[in-house]
């Protein structure tokens, strides 16, 4: 049996690292954008053809299911660790046992999520001082939304073994069909059939059906050590372990992010719909430049997981410095256009001036910082590739977590306004790199001796 498929491959453990680093991550990064941007189209089809109380509506469920969903996806980044270097280190059964096992525990998770999502929607949303005009509105659009859950597990998780073996050409191109589906059914939902938000969370249900299905029949038709038997898929205890160890502090450490920002949210919201939707469309904009960094940071799970799988650890040091001087071009030069285009880019969600207005407020101070949460991001990248999952949750708890909820609780109360609540996220991004990149230093010196 062989365990390579050179056509989709990249050989991260051979040769310089920069340009396979940005061959894994250009493909990764495009189809996040496109991601993005048909995701972009449910905000910009209800802002423009059903108001702004639709508008907020979509975009105020926003934290709150990331908070649901993501301690989920923290497994999957588990899964993309274990297979990563089960793969690495040449083992065609080990590699294996962890595909299996990781399609059915996105099955499993899929299930779960969405039964909490759906029961629990209004409950959480009162409980985010979601303005009582949007309420019904976003219930409706987070209930439709988490039917669709299970694919959207199903995608993540083939999607992050796909990114084990070096292969985002193909995800890219299934994000591609899909978007184009949720775009076109978003018009004729909203427009033609005039569902409002409940239009446009079905056509996204129906788009990660898609794009779930592109990427089993992928797995499912790999000739490699990455291919899927449905007959085969099983929870085996040793792989769920070991992507547990890696995925559960990812995703507890998602999840308490997400909390943080609930209740930056939730302070968002007491400033009232005009400020809720001009926060969705700077967090829409903003949302290009993280994908364009956070395929990077997967890039470093990737590309460190496969080089400790192999006991290259020598390599480690080049994957780091690599990752951190792309994530920081990128994350400077984006931020930068935002700032230049913002206005006119604001304009394709509303022609509403105090909404432009207030997600200016936002924007002015997020873009030119943008870089440290990418750095960020890549440090604990780095860490998790080495197996070191537990570190990072817990400095990026207290770091980029705790310190926001401090500063909302006693910082901002003196100076209660947009500019201070927004400027919590730059100061803690800073100051978690700076203790991940120790910690990073630290864990390099004592696992590997390099």
């Amino acid at each position: 049996m062989r365990l390579r498929n050179k056509r989709y491959e990249i050989d991260m453990l051979n040769g310089p690292v920069m340009p396979k680093l940005l061959s894994f991550a250009l493909p990764l990064m495009l189809s996040s954008m496109l991601q993005l941007t048909f995701n972009a189209a449910d905000v910009i089809v209800v802002g423009r053809f059903e108001g702004d109380a639709a508008l907020a509506a979509v975009g105020a469920p926003g934290s709150l299911i990331n908070l649901l969903v993501n301690l989920f996806l923290g497994l999957s980044v588990g899964a993309n660790v274990i297979v990563a270097q089960c793969f690495g280190a040449g083992n065609f059964k080990e590699t294996r046992d962890a595909v299996h096992t990781s399609v059915t525990l996105s099955l499993i998770s899929g299930v779960l999520v969405g039964i909490v999502g759906f029961f629990l929607a209004g409950t959480f949303l009162s409980m985010m001082n979601t303005p009582d005009e949007v309420l019904p509105l976003a219930t409706a659009y987070m209930r439709i939304y988490f039917l669709g859950m299970p694919a959207n597990m199903l995608y993540n998780f083939g999607a992050a073994i796909l990114r084990a073996i070096g292969d985002t050409r193909r995800p890219l191109t299934y994000l591609t069909i899909a978007g184009v589906v949720n775009v076109l059914l978003n018009l004729l939902f909203v427009i033609v059939f005039h569902m409002g938000v409940s239009g446009v969370a079905l056509a996204t249900i129906i788009s990660q059906v898609i794009s779930a299905a592109l990427v089993l029949l992928c797995l499912m038709r790999s000739d490699g050590a990455i291919k899927v038997e449905l007959k085969k898929l099983r929870l085996d205890m040793g792989k769920v372990w070991q992507i547990a160890k890696v995925g559960l502090p990812a995703g507890l450490q998602g999840m308490v992010f997400s909390i943080s920002n609930v209740l930056i949210q939730s302070t968002v919201n007491s400033f009232g719909k005009t400020v809720v939707a001009g926060n969705t469309t700077a967090s829409n904009l903003e949302g290009y430049i993280y994908v364009a960094m956070n395929s990077i940071y997967q890039g470093a799970i990737t590309f460190t997981g496969q080089n400790v799988g192999a006991r290259k650890y020598e390599r480690i040091g080049r994957v780091a410095r690599d990752s951190l001087m792309t994530v920081f071009a990128i994350g400077a030069a984006l931020g930068g256009l935002l700032m230049l285009f913002k206005v006119p880019l604001f304009h394709i969600y509303t022609e509403d001036d105090a909404v432009i207005a207030a997600a200016g407020i936002r924007t002015s101070i997020i873009a030119p910082t943008y870089f440290l949460c990418g750095m960020m991001d890549t440090m604990v990248g780095l860490l998790r590739g080495m197996g070191s999952s537990v570190t990072p949750m817990i400095v990026s708890i207290m770091g980029a977590c705790v310190l926001r909820v401090v500063w909302i609780l006693t910082i901002f109360p003196l100076d209660p306004t947009l500019t201070m609540l927004y400027i919590s996220y730059p100061i803690s991004w800073a100051v978690t790199f700076a203790t991940h990149f120790i910690c990073y230093l630290r864990v390099k010196k004592k696992k590997y001796g390099v």
